[in-house]
Parts: structure tokens; C-alpha cells; sequence
């Protein structure tokens, strides 16, 4: 876990997705929370049920939302990391093997053009349902084929979208292990598919299978991740060539008289995750909603990792498994101290809390404010500064660049309020004092966060930013 976080940069709180999964947790603890930006936390927040979950376990406990997001971390490499002990157990010969496959996960590396990395130095919803998934792997390997399905279905409430990733994968091993298991996965499938539908037509799905427009794609446009027919061939290369080195990683074991049927079930379980891939990419070059808000790329995350499971699995002798072994844990202790001593000196190794930085300060200024104060801010704040006003201030903001563009793949709205204020901002760092009262003006907007000087009413200063009040008139309470 250590090395792990340290391969990452540190453990960060309030960092990248975080930004849309701490204010729809603050959202579900409060509703009135985040007034005018509700419709578009509630875009996606609408589609999962972690959220009510965090926010339960947050009033039965009383404890704060910073510990029980590090505690969903913490639990989220622990069910890693058993589940990588318990599939090296159950697939190796030899323990070397095991030390070398958790040396390797340490090792964090983006999937090409996926947007999903091998795991997340925070706590993500997505790595707590893939350690669910891994286990569910190990419990198939282990031959608890029904705890399997078990945990495929917890998963499921964390986050669905990597449980449905697991369920096409072991749902096809299970099918090719047991004539009995095959019909119950066929039932599974049919039930899945007639929930899916009715969702799609008259449940919140029903306005999924619409086709993007221009508007809707404009919106999404950075997001490299959602159209596969627009990779460019390294990409597929890099994507496709993981199914291949598991299949001829799995050919030689089986030619060394070592691979079992479980293992077969879970190359044709890969093989099948990425024929839905391919199957369904017509459907997301036709730009239609639903198939491209399932990101179905990712399903290449649980094939890389499978992979490198099997590609361990091809060392045979004991004194290269050794060798293997101690050169990757040479390695990513190495990169973790390079991250964390060199790359990234300001971060501690685990960093709980919101660090004490003038962007904070300025944020727990504007915390102390109205609950329905609206703010303006550089669009790129949360990637400039490290968080977002969403995060850090628990306020609405006019726009964040990087997670409202996200949110954009679930609502055609959000896309056209997205589309709309990057037009209406243009470029933040020229903004005259002028230009934020007309922006305040049509938006409602009370507070502007910059680091320039402006002819302005100054409401709060520190050595880096200025807060001014966009509302002569206005009662809210100013100060340093």
C-alpha cells in the first residue's frame, strides 16, 4: 500500500474525480447543498448509489468526510492486494511470482485512451469495485464460483459500470466451466438486459439513446477516451496487443501443462469483454448516449490486468522468478522514492486533509459565506490549484473545466451549460472588472476568485489570490 501511494504521487484528497464525488456525498448529506450547481452533480449522481451510502455511514459514525474517504482508500488497496495474494496462491508455483505481481500493480500506468489508470492514488469508487472484481477473480480461480457471483453484485453498489465490466467476464468463465452455471449465467444476462431496458425506455435512462449533437460533442471534444474510431493505431495496438499476450501467455501454460479450465474461462472472458467492445463500437461511432456514457474502452483495464497476471504465469524456473521478482521490487521502490523525494517533493505520502495553501484559505473564505453563494473562478482551477471550489468551499462555481466537461457525457443540458459559460468566460486570465460584472449580471454570480488586480469591491486577500464582491449592495459579510 505504501509503495503503491508513493508510485502515485501520494495519497491526495480533493484531487481529479474526487472533484464530482465529494459534492454529490456533500449533496446527499445536504440538499440544499450546491443550489445552482444540483442538476449537474445530480446528472451522473442520479445513475449510483455510493453517494447515499458514503453519506450513511458519515451520519451513523460521525465521522468526517476526509476520513471516510481515506478509510474507502485504505479499503480499496486492501481488497487489492488480497485479491493479488490470493490469485498468485492460486495460479503460481512459486511465491516469487506473487511478490513480482504485486510488485508490477504498484507500478501505476495509465490504459491507453481509456481514461481509467491501473489504480487511483485517492479513493475512487471505480478501485474499490475492481478489488471487489479481482476478488471475485481469486474466488473463481479458488473454485467459489458462487462467492464470485456474490461479489460481483456488492460490487455492483459501488460503482456499476466496472461490476458490469466483471459480470461480462466471469459471467462467460462460469458459463464455459458449468452447464448448470451457464444456464443461471443466461438467466443473469436476460434479467440484466430486460432491467437495461426498461430503464432505457421509460426509466432514467430514456433519454440516453438519443443521438449527440453538435452542441453535445463540443462539450465532450477533450475527452480522447470516449471515441475509439478516433484512436489513433498506437492506441489500438497497445489495446488490442493485451489480448494477445493473454492468449499466448495462456497457450504457453497450457503447453507446460500448468493452465486449469478456470484459467481458459478467464481468457474467454476477456476475449469476450473485448468483443463487446467491438461490437458496440458502430453504436458509439453513431454518437449515440448510452453506449458512449458506458465508456465500454475500459473494459481493456480489467484485460491489462489479467494479462499481467498470465504473463507471470509463463516464468517456470524458480531463479528467474527470483530474479524477476527482486528486479520489480527494486524498481518500484526505487520510482516510488523518484516520485515522492524528487518528482514531487511539496506532497506527503498520505495527505488526508486539504493542505494549507493560499488557494485553501481563500476556499475556507468563501466556506464561511452563504450556502447559496455562486462563484466565479478561473475555469481551470481545480487542475491549477490542486482542487476545486466544489471541493474546497462546498459552493457553487460558474464553471470547472475538466469534471464539468465530464459531466457533459451524461446530459445534453449540462453539455449546452457547459458549451455556454466557456463561451461566456472565454479567456479567464484577460477578464476585465467589466466583463465580471456583465458575467455576474447574467449569471448571478456574488464573488469572482483571481489572482490579478481589478477595479473591484476587495472582499478577502491573501499573498496569492483576491476574492471581489461582484454585488455592491450586497449584505454578505467581507473580510481578511
Amino acid at each position: 500500500m505504501v509503495v503503491a501511494t508513493a508510485n502515485g504521487g501520494g495519497y491526495r484528497y480533493g484531487t481529479s474525480d474526487q472533484a464530482f464525488y465529494i459534492p454529490v456525498v456533500v449533496r446527499a448529506l445536504d440538499a440544499s447543498a450546491f443550489p445552482r450547481d444540483g442538476a449537474l452533480i445530480d446528472a451522473q449522481g442520479r445513475l449510483m448509489l455510493v453517494d447515499e451510502l458514503l453519506a450513511a455511514i458519515i451520519r451513523t459514525t460521525g465521522l468526517s468526510i476526509e476520513i471516510v474517504f481515506f478509510a474507502g482508500y485504505v479499503l480499496s488497496l486492501a481488497l487489492v492486494w488480497t485479491a493479488l495474494v490470493l490469485i498468485g496462491r492460486s495460479t503460481y508455483t512459486n511465491r516469487w511470482l506473487t511478490i513480482a505481481l504485486a510488485a508490477a500493480f504498484t507500478l501505476r500506468h495509465r490504459i491507453p485512451r481509456t481514461s481509467a489508470n491501473s489504480f487511483e492514488p485517492y479513493f475512487h469508487p471505480r478501485m474499490v469495485a475492481f478489488g471487489l472484481g479481482a476478488l471475485a477473480v481469486a474466488s473463481l480461480l479458488r473454485g467459489g464460483r458462487w462467492t464470485a457471483v456474490a461479489l460481483v453484485a456488492v460490487s455492483a453498489l459501488v460503482h456499476i459500470t466496472t461490476a458490469l465490466w466483471f459480470a461480462v467476464l466471469l459471467g462467460v468463465a462460469l458459463a464455459v466451466l458449468d452447464v448448470r452455471m451457464r444456464r443461471f449465467a443466461g438467466a443473469a444476462a436476460l434479467a440484466a438486459a430486460g432491467i437495461l431496458a426498461t430503464a432505457v425506455v421509460v426509466g432514467p435512462l430514456r433519454a440516453s439513446m438519443t443521438k449527440m449533437d453538435a452542441v453535445w460533442l463540443d462539450a465532450v471534444a477533450g475527452k480522447d477516451s470516449l471515441f475509439a474510431t478516433q484512436w489513433p493505431p498506437w492506441a489500438w495496438l497497445m489495446n488490442l496487443g493485451m489480448l494477445a499476450i493473454l492468449w499466448w501467455a495462456h497457450r504457453q501454460r497450457q503447453a507446460a501443462a500448468v493452465a486449469r479450465a478456470e484459467d481458459a474461462a478467464l481468457v474467454w472472458g476477456s476475449t469476450a469483454l473485448v468483443a463487446l467492445f467491438l461490437l458496440t463500437l458502430p453504436l458509439v461511432a453513431a454518437r449515440l448516449a448510452f453506449p458512449v456514457q458506458l465508456q465500454i474502452p475500459r473494459v481493456f483495464w480489467l484485460v491489462d490486468f489479467l494479462a499481467l497476471v498470465y504473463l507471470l504465469g509463463t516464468i517456470r524456473r524458480a531463479r528467474v522468478a527470483r530474479a524477476v521478482a527482486a528486479l520489480l521490487v527494486a524498481f518500484c521502490v526505487g520510482r516510488a522514492v523518484f516520485v515522492l523525494a524528487i518528482e514531487h517533493p511539496e506532497r506527503p505520502l498520505f495527505g488526508i486533509y486539504l493542505p494549507d495553501t493560499p488557494w485553501e484559505q481563500a476556499m475556507n473564505w468563501l466556506a464561511r459565506q452563504p450556502i447559496d453563494t455562486h462563484v466565479l473562478a478561473d475555469p481551470g482551477h481545480a487542475w491549477k490549484y490542486g482542487t476545486s471550489v466544489r471541493v474546497s468551499a462546498q459552493r457553487d462555481v460558474l464553471l470547472e473545466d475538466v469534471k464539468d466537461s465530464a459531466l457533459a457525457i451524461y446530459s445534453r443540458d449540462v453539455a449546452v451549460r457547459y458549451v455556454e459559460r466557456m463561451n461566456a468566460i472565454s479567456d479567464f486570465s484577460t477578464l476585465s472588472a467589466e466583463r465580471a460584472r456583465e458575467l455576474a449580471g447574467r449569471y448571478d454570480v456574488d464573488y469572482i476568485v483571481t489572482e490579478s488586480e481589478l477595479p473591484l469591491s476587495l472582499a478577502y486577500r491573501n499573498e496569492h489570490f483576491r476574492i471581489y464582491s461582484l454585488r455592491q449592495s450586497s449584505t454578505r459579510g467581507t473580510g481578511h
